[in-house]
């Protein structure tokens, strides 16, 4: 059980059987009355935001989430698969699921899986991936304006915005957090 008087950001606690991760808190002591938290709270499996205010003698059960580093196998047409490479266990999970992730996604890539219970609910790719340019415009000579950018699709089909001298064919770098081209690939 953790008190409402110890929440801090990013601790795990349960609400009607539902896990919520603490986004931000304060902790109150008005001049009249009873101290009080105020918290900013997300639902894990939802996503829902949700703020509230908690007496800081009120308990919550602990939720635990585990963390796994999984490598994506492949993908059926409905199920994405993934391997837990000490046990060689697979999870199928659904398009829904795994949406963000796989934009950055390869085979045989890992990612960072999130259980609660046993079942999984988030699925995040590396922070930084390198993935080959497969099409793009061409950049036009002349136009050399600062932070000029254009569109080019990578080999997991998302579309990254990169400067415009990145030409078919390349290796760049890419922040997953925030889909931003970071470089050439060394």
């Amino acid at each position: 059980m953790i008190y409402a008087g110890d929440f801090r950001k990013g601790i795990t606690f349960e609400i009607d059987g539902t896990p919520h991760v603490v986004l931000d808190f304060q902790h109150v002591k008005p001049g009249k009355g009873a101290a009080f938290v105020r918290t900013k709270h997300k639902n894990v499996l939802t996503g829902a935001i949700k703020e509230e205010s908690f007496n800081p003698d009120a308990k919550f059960p602990k939720a635990h989430i585990e963390t796994k580093t999984m490598q994506y196998l492949y993908n059926d047409g409905e199920l994405y698969y993934f391997m837990d490479s000490e046990t060689y266990d697979q999870v199928p999970l659904t398009y829904d699921q795994v949406e963000d992730a796989m934009k950055y996604l390869r085979e045989n890539d890992e990612a960072t899986i999130k259980f609660y219970k046993d079942n999984a609910f988030q699925v995040d790719a590396p922070n930084f991936v390198n993935l080959r340019v497969v099409e793009t415009e061409p950049g036009v000579k002349g136009d050399t304006a600062t932070n000029v950018t254009k569109a080019a699709t990578v080999e997991t089909g998302a579309v990254i915005q990169v400067p415009i001298f990145i030409e078919d064919g390349e290796v760049i770098q890419i922040d997953t957090r925030t889909g931003e081209y970071l470089g050439r690939a060394k």
